[in-house]
C-alpha cells in the first residue's frame, strides 16, 4: 500500500464496467481512467447507426464528459506492459502510471473462430468506424442496385443468430421495407436479407417459444433466417457453408461472437480462453490487487461457464469491484462476485421484440417499448438521450430513416 489512505487505482477501458468502477470509487481512492478512445460507445445500440436508425454520435459519450467533477483523471492511451514488481503499467505515450490496485477492463473483440475469410470479408460489429462502414458498404451497394431494371439481387448475410445479429437483421429488413423502398422501389424489392445460425434456433439463450416467436417475427420482416447452417468460409461475395449450396452475400455482417481483447495478452497475467483468469472474487489469480471485470474476466458462473459477454455483467462487477478494493484496503474480506441474471431481451422490429425474465416473458408491442426505454436508460449524456428520442420519434412517425449517409473514408 501506498502510504496515502486512499489506494492508486488505475483502470484500463472506459466500458460499462471501467467506468462504473471509477464512479464507485470516485473521492474514496485515486483513480485514473485509461482507454484508446476519448469517448464510450454504446455497443448495444450500434447496429442502429448501421442500419441509419441512428446518428453515430448519439451512441457515443466523451469519457472526460463523464468523468467531470468527479477528481477522477483520464489518460487516452493504450496499456503496452505491467511491471509487476514495481507496480506500475506503461502506455504507449510512453507514461508510467503507478498503482496499488489495477483493473482490467478492456472489453472485447470480434472473434472468428478460425473461420478463413472473416476478417477480409466480413464486417465486424464492435465499434463505431465498423458501424459507419456497414452503413456505406450497405448503401454503396444499394445505390450499385438501383442502376439495374433487370433482376439483378443484392444479398445482405447477418451470421450470428444471438440478440446482435436478430437485431441487425430486423433492422435491415425495415430499412429495406420503409426508407429504401421510398428511395427506390425496384432495387428494395431486389435486396435479400439473410441471418445464418449454426445452432438448431436463433436466441438460444431464451425459451424456446420466444425463440420461434423471434424467427416468426423476421420471417414476416422478410428475412431468410437459416439455422443449422454453419459458415466453412467467407467469400467475397458468397458465404461457404458446410453443407449445402453457398451463399450469395455482396455483404457479409458477422455477429457470431466475442472474444476477450487481445491487448490483455501484454499485460503478462495468466489467461484462460480469451479471459484474465480470475477467482471468485473478481481478483486475477496468484497476482494480489490485479482485477478483471466485464468481458475480459474470467470468472465462472454457478453453471461453471464464464459469465456472458454483456452489459449487465460488466456494469455489476465494475460497481462489485470498487467495494472489494474498499474492503481490501479496510482489511476486511473480500466476498464472492454473484452476478444478477436481470433477464434478457432483442428487438426485431417496430412493435416486434421479446424480453423473458425470471420465467416472465413478453412479445409484442409491449416488450419493445420496454426495450426502447431500458436502452435509454443507460445511455449516457442528456445530448445522447434527447437525440436518440428524436431519431426514435421521427423514424417511427415517418417510415424513414434521416442516416442513409455514406460517410465512410473511401
Amino acid at each position: 500500500m501506498a502510504t496515502s489512505t486512499r489506494p492508486r487505482v488505475v483502470i484500463l477501458g472506459a466500458g460499462f464496467g471501467g467506468l462504473g468502477a471509477a464512479k464507485a470509487l470516485a473521492g474514496k481512492a485515486d483513480v485514473t481512467v485509461v482507454d484508446r478512445h476519448n469517448f464510450q460507445t454504446f455497443l448495444p445500440l450500434l447496429y442502429q447507426v448501421s442500419t441509419a436508425g441512428l446518428a453515430a454520435d448519439h451512441v457515443v459519450h466523451p469519457v472526460r464528459g463523464a468523468l467531470r467533477d468527479t477528481g477522477i483523471k483520464f489518460r487516452m492511451g493504450s496499456p503496452i506492459s505491467v511491471d509487476h514488481k514495481n507496480k506500475s503499467v506503461k502506455l504507449d505515450s510512453s507514461e508510467v502510471l503507478e498503482f496499488d490496485h489495477l483493473i482490467v477492463a478492456l472489453g472485447s473483440a470480434t472473434a472468428d473462430f478460425g473461420v478463413p475469410g472473416v476478417t477480409e470479408n466480413g464486417l465486424g460489429m464492435k465499434s463505431v468506424h465498423e458501424a459507419i462502414a456497414i452503413r456505406a458498404e450497405v448503401m454503396r451497394r444499394f445505390e450499385d442496385l438501383c442502376r439495374f431494371e433487370d433482376n439483378t439481387r443484392l444479398s445482405i448475410a447477418v451470421v450470428g443468430g444471438g440478440p446482435t445479429g436478430v437485431e441487425m437483421a430486423g433492422a435491415l429488413a425495415e430499412l429495406k421495407r420503409g426508407p429504401l423502398k421510398n428511395d427506390m422501389a425496384h432495387a428494395a424489392d431486389h435486396m435479400d436479407i439473410y441471418l445464418i445460425e449454426a445452432g438448431p434456433r436463433i436466441l438460444p439463450m431464451f425459451s424456446e417459444k420466444l425463440s420461434a416467436r423471434a424467427e416468426s417475427d423476421l420471417h414476416k420482416l422478410g428475412v431468410f433466417v437459416k439455422t443449422n447452417t454453419a459458415v466453412r468460409e467467407i467469400k467475397p461475395r458468397q458465404i461457404i457453408v458446410k453443407d449445402g449450396e453457398p451463399i450469395p452475400a455482396e455483404v457479409t455482417i458477422w455477429a457470431a461472437g466475442v472474444k476477450g481483447e487481445p491487448t490483455a495478452g501484454l499485460l503478462n497475467l495468466p489467461i484462460v480462453g480469451t479471459r484474465i483468469d480470475t477467482d471468485e472474487n473478481l481478483e486475477v489469480k496468484h497476482y494480489p490487487n490485479i482485477w478483471a471485470i466485464g468481458d475480459i474476466n474470467g470468472t465462472k458462473g454457478a453453471d461453471g461457464r464464464f459469465l456472458p459477454m454483456v452489459a449487465p455483467v460488466a456494469l455489476q462487477q465494475g460497481k462489485w469491484v470498487a467495494k472489494q478494493i474498499l474492503r481490501k484496503v479496510a482489511g476486511k474480506p473480500l466476498v464472492a462476485f454473484k452476478y444478477l441474471d436481470k433477464g434478457s431481451m432483442a428487438t426485431i422490429g417496430r412493435h416486434k421484440a421479446i424480453v423473458e425474465f425470471r420465467g416472465l416473458r413478453m412479445t409484442g408491442p409491449l416488450a419493445w417499448f420496454a426495450w426502447l426505454f431500458l436502452h435509454l436508460f443507460y445511455l449516457l449524456g442528456g445530448r445522447n438521450k434527447v437525440g436518440t428520442i428524436a431519431d426514435w420519434t421521427w423514424n417511427y412517425l415517418t417510415f424513414d430513416r434521416g442516416n442513409r449517409h455514406i460517410m465512410d473514408s473511401m
